[in-house]
């Protein structure tokens, strides 16, 4: 049977602690953080008066020991170890919206230009919102909604993207030409 701990007067803050039972036989401070600094200190004082410690870190078969390892671990100190994993997304800070001056009209872009430097799930939600699927009618849809953004965040009278104080978009009520009725959950009727 094992012979129950006995507890011990730190060395540091003078108070008595219980040690831990896995080092109970070396342990002389306690787990407070300043006496774990007093114990580094200690240690490592203790480990350089040893005379084949003393000149541990000076002279040059040292600096080559230390070259020799760099060399051999190359990288170390960025490596990212045990950080906490990245945000999927940052917290959004605000900015200032800057005033620009607008043409009289906007140069529309390319369609592969504009189409596919928006993400896809824009595009995806685009399409679902509206019921588009070409690719022109989505872009141009992209463009209304940019430069509906833009008139909101920087005040603009006028309203060459959307309409002022509009509740809803006007482009929830579109429908696409020429799109049949689907019907869901069963076979279609007929013959």
């Amino acid at each position: 049977m094992r012979r129950p701990l006995t507890q011990r007067k730190c060395q540091h803050c003078k108070t008595f602690f219980d040690p831990d039972p896995r080092s109970a036989g070396r342990q002389r401070y306690c787990s407070q953080p300043e006496c774990r600094k007093a114990s580094k200190a200690n240690s490592q004082r203790r480990w350089q008066q040893q005379p084949h410690n003393r000149d541990y870190f000076k002279g040059p078969t040292h600096v080559e020991r230390v070259r020799q390892w760099r060399k051999d671990n190359p990288g170390y100190w960025r490596r990212q170890g045990s950080r906490a994993p990245h945000a999927l997304q940052d917290d959004l800070t605000l900015q200032e919206t800057q005033t620009q001056r607008l043409d009289d009209g906007l140069v529309p872009h390319a369609l592969q230009d504009s189409f596919f430097m928006q993400p896809t799930i824009f595009v995806g939600l685009i399409a679902h919102l509206t019921g588009l699927s070409l690719q022109e009618d989505i872009a141009m849809t992209a463009r209304r909604l940019q430069q509906l953004g833009h008139d909101i965040l920087c005040g603009a009278t006028h309203q060459p993207g959307g309409i002022p104080d509009a509740k809803t978009p006007h482009f929830v009520d579109q429908t696409p030409t020429g799109s049949q009725p689907v019907q869901l959950g069963r076979s279609a009727p007929g013959p």
